[in-house]
């Protein structure tokens, strides 16, 4: 009996993928950037169109956070990010400098790789694609296999979507064959030309160690500073509105909270005011032991659950009404599981002296885990606000906002983006939150502005020159900037050394 190597079967659909991704770019490139844009468009209006049912699907397949949200980042990878987008300029002339007499020409990088996690299936693709799309790139999706489903449904909608507006077949694809071999062959293909990199820190090193340019993105473990100056009661009500924003799974969201001693009471009698459920230092240590496991990975039992199933898992007991769980802590590293990232409505508490140690402490959290991402301040005080700004090792300061949606550009004026870079500290090539502007390269056509003997002449090397060379063929050229008797002089002594020979 014959049995298919799935393995070898995954890996032939990468290579046909790959090869009409290649053909389809090739036609990309041709286009104008009014064909692009009209692509687009139409992409973004059918993905908006289908925000409901597609988010429904991703929490019926995976398990993780509500689809009323789910709604809500469907919105902002399709309506809103076409908003932002629709006016950018990405291929053909992008500027002129009439002065410096240079001309930039937008050039798609070619086939990217578009790498999906579970925890935010379709708004991922949506993103991914429209940003690919709108820069002049193919794209073929490597997904998760535990959200397979919708997400494969996410591209056949825009695939047909695409086609009516005039995209050529092969721009946008997906592996149906899941498996790593399939994902390795795809980073690896000698035409693959960029990877974009979404979901676990495994998977995000991978892609850099491919040998194919990546953008990747490592995990963020966001402390949220809640400053004197702050409105204490919109400061806690944004904290859990993000927390509890599809059930914690937008790696941008608050991770932990830091609060002033002097202020700690009001603060968690604000907490408890909204919902927020202070555990018990013996169930704090249970839950702690559950959402971390011994390898120091999170525990993906507990990733877009409520409070009440995490807290049933766990073998505790929480109120039926508990939007968020905190615990209190003091420490940080390995043996803190509430200093580590929580993709779910926990929080780790902590207390501090001076808004200075709260900046150390935030700092300490970051270099922990998080180093690169996000972090956010609540607080009416600019002098405070500024430095934590110049001080702080995170590619996004947020203020005065949710960090969830505030890091992915919902309630902020960043870009719409579920790509969030982390910069170098944080181990990415950008700290950008992605966009078609890092998804094409720029060919520069400059003209000439001076010439050689202008240098000769600014330097004072002239008399240098005329003593040394006997080249005929070194000549400044007639400019605006040279003497013509002095021009004059040096081609007689050319002229007659060359006669002397």
């Amino acid at each position: 009996m014959y049995l298919e190597d799935k393995d070898l079967v995954s890996i032939q659909e990468v290579r046909n993928l790959v090869r009409q991704a290649k053909n389809a770019q090739r036609e990309l490139a041709q286009m104008s950037q009014e064909q692009i844009d009209t692509i687009v468009k139409v992409v973004a209006k059918a993905c908006y169109d289908e925000r409901e049912r597609l988010a429904k699907m991703a929490v019926e397949e995976t398990g993780f956070g509500r689809w009323q949200d789910k709604v809500i980042k469907n919105t902002v990878a399709s309506k809103v990010l076409l908003e932002h987008i629709k006016n950018m300029k990405t291929v053909g002339i992008l500027r002129e400098d009439t002065e410096k007499k240079i001309i930039e020409v937008g050039v798609p990088v070619g086939v990217i790789a578009g790498l999906i996690p579970s925890t935010n299936p379709t708004s991922t693709v949506m993103y991914k694609a429209l940003i690919s799309l709108k820069a002049g790139n193919s794209i073929v999706f490597s997904p998760h296999p535990s959200a397979l489903k919708c997400i494969v449904e996410t591209v056949e909608i825009i695939k047909r979507a695409a086609k009516t507006a005039g995209c050529p077949d092969g721009a946008i694809s997906v592996i149906e064959k899941t498996s790593i071999a399939a994902t390795n062959e795809l980073m690896r293909h000698k035409d693959t030309n960029l990877i974009l990199a979404t979901g676990g820190t495994a998977m995000v090193k991978a892609a850099y160690s491919s040998g194919t340019p990546a953008i990747g993105v490592g995990p963020g473990n966001g402390p949220a500073f809640i400053e004197r100056s702050a409105d204490i009661p919109t400061a806690v009500r944004h904290i859990i509105e993000s927390k509890t924003f599809d059930n914690g799974v937008i790696c941008a969201s608050e991770q932990s909270v830091i609060v002033e001693e002097d202020m700690k009471d009001i603060v968690i009698a604000e907490f408890k005011k909204q919902g927020a459920y202070f555990l018990p230092p013996a169930d704090a240590k249970k839950l702690g032991e559950f959402i971390i496991l011994p390898s120091g990975a999170m525990n993906p039992k507990m990733v877009g659950k409520t409070p009440q199933i995490i807290a049933e898992r766990a073998g505790i007991s929480v109120p039926a009404d508990a939007r968020v769980l905190i615990a209190e802590e003091c420490r940080v590293g390995k043996d803190a599981p509430y200093s580590m990232e929580k993709l779910a409505p926990i929080l780790g508490f902590y207390t501090v002296k001076t808004w200075e140690e709260a900046c150390d402490l935030s700092i300490k959290i970051l270099h922990h885990e998080g180093v690169g991402h996000t972090l956010s301040i609540h607080s009416k005080n600019d002098e405070i606000i500024r430095e934590f700004a110049l001080k702080k090792p995170v590619s996004r300061l947020l203020v005065n906002t949710p960090a969830a949606l505030g890091g992915v550009g919902g309630t902020t004026g960043l870009f719409p983006a579920f790509t969030l870079g982390c910069g170098a500290v944080g181990g990415s090539a950008t700290s950008d939150n992605v966009s078609p502007h890092n998804l094409y390269n720029i060919r520069r056509v400059a003209y000439g502005t001076s010439e050689y003997t202008d240098f000769l002449k600014a330097e004072n090397l002239m008399d240098s020159y005329r003593g040394t060379t006997t080249d005929t063929n070194i000549s400044s050229g007639p400019t605006s900037s040279t003497n013509e008797d002095e021009l004059v002089e040096l081609l007689v002594k050319q002229v007659l050394a060359k006669l002397g020979q």
